[in-house]
Formats: structure tokens, C-alpha cells, sequence
């Protein structure tokens, strides 16, 4: 497979992205500049953490206007897989490839720690090789994760099964004190309503080996893997 990761001014998670995705789990990645204005031939658009454009006027707001971000458009619209991790999320958010918003953690502060994460579908893309009944590990590392969106996209997002990750406890209780920025109904990542882009606040490719930790976080992206691998060929 051939992935594409996004590199804006401030991005820091790039580089272990791409990482994960060429030395851990043996896939081609590259780094694209966000003032590209074509993806070339990719399979997949990671957007990574980070703080593009040092997260000024809101996070995610300037980088929506980037060139590549037309193209990543185009491309999710065609039925192109898109992930975006944290400030990722936050980006495709803002460029509306995701319903809803990240504010202010609920605390006001960073937070910067190791969460549990329940799967609320493992019929996703980005699910499917999580066992149902596993808690995954993985850390979080930000100031604006908290997920809103009015009443009638909640009520969407639950009966799509479009909300993919919740916070839990070890036990995969979703309780308050497990959520570490207030997000409503503990909303971690979602998807859209066609199932090809998704975001999360949390970071998978910190938890992709045991040296870190965690594996956890590599199932998502073995289960996008497995998303792609399983698609039709391309017509020649």
C-alpha cells in the first residue's frame, strides 16, 4: 500500500507516521508538502498530529486552506481513505470532510497521558482487526480535543454507528472521569457517513511497539490496511 502523509508547518508526528507505516508495518509512505496541489498515487491520506501553523487563530483553521487540502477533498469525495490523528482530526474538522468540532479540553489544560479507548463499531475501515471486546492503551497529547457537535449530529453520528472510539476506564466503562477533555457522549474519533475519512485524538502510531509501551494503537492501522487491501483493483 501506498500511504501519503501530510507535513504542515509545525506538524510533529509526521516523521512517526511514517515511521509506523514503512519500518513497523512494511507499507510505502512519504511525506507530502502541504503546498502540493496533487497526491500522486496513493491508496490512503494520513493527516498527522501536531501544530500546524502553531495552532493560531484556531487549530486546524489555516491548514484547511493548504493546497494539498483540495486535493485530499477530491480525493476522500472519490472514495479515498483519509485518517486524521489529533491535530489531523482537528484539520479535517475544519475542512468539513468530518461533522462537528474540537474546542478547549474541559479543563483548560494539556493533557498529556495514556487513556483507554473503547471501539464502538468494528465494522468500520479503521476498526475491523480490533477484537470487540478489547480496551485499547494509547496516549493523548492535546490542549483542544474536546469533541462538540449539536444534538441532531450526535443523534446521526450514533445511529450510523459513525462514532468509532469512545474513552473508557480499564474495564471499558465509559465513565467521566475516564474522558480527559470532556467530550461529549466520550467521543474519541468518528467517521464520516461514508465510512472513508476518520479522526482521533488520541495517537495509534505511539502505541504501534512494545518499546513504547503498546501495540494497541498499530490495529488501527492494520485494520485500514485491511480495508485497502481488500478493495477492488483499479480499473487499468
Amino acid at each position: 500500500m501506498n500511504f501519503a502523509v501530510l507535513q504542515f508547518p509545525a506538524s510533529n508526528c509526521d516523521q512517526d507516521a511514517v515511521h509506523v507505516l514503512q519500518n513497523v508495518l512494511g507499507h510505502s509512505a512519504r511525506l507530502l508538502w502541504h503546498k502540493e496541489t496533487t497526491l500522486g498515487d496513493v491508496d490512503a491520506v494520513l493527516v498527522p498530529g501536531g501544530f500546524s501553523y502553531g495552532d493560531y487563530l484556531r487549530t486546524g483553521a489555516i491548514a484547511r486552506f493548504s493546497p494539498v487540502m483540495q486535493a485530499v477533498k477530491q480525493f476522500a469525495d472519490n472514495g479515498g481513505h483519509v485518517l486524521g490523528i489529533c491535530n489531523g482530526f482537528q484539520i479535517l474538522c475544519e475542512a468539513h470532510l468530518l461533522p462537528g468540532a474540537l474546542v478547549r479540553n474541559r479543563s483548560l489544560q494539556f493533557r498529556c497521558e495514556t487513556i483507554h479507548l473503547k471501539t464502538a463499531t468494528t465494522g468500520s475501515a479503521f476498526t475491523n482487526k480490533i477484537p470487540a471486546d478489547k480496551v485499547l492503551r494509547v496516549p493523548v497529547a492535546h490542549g483542544d480535543g474536546c469533541y462538540f457537535a449539536d444534538e441532531e449530529t450526535l443523534i446521526k453520528l450514533q445511529a450510523n454507528q459513525q462514532v468509532l472510539w469512545q474513552y473508557c476506564d480499564a474495564s471499558g466503562a465509559l465513565t467521566d472521569a475516564a474522558n480527559p477533555n470532556g467530550s461529549l457522549l466520550n467521543i474519541a474519533g468518528i467517521c464520516n457517513e461514508r465510512g472513508n475519512v476518520a479522526g482521533l485524538m488520541p495517537h495509534p502510531e505511539r502505541a504501534s511497539e512494545s518499546l513504547l509501551g503498546s501495540t494497541d494503537g498499530r490495529l488501527i492501522f492494520e485494520s485500514l490496511i485491511h480495508a485497502l487491501e481488500s478493495k477492488p483493483a483499479k480499473a487499468a
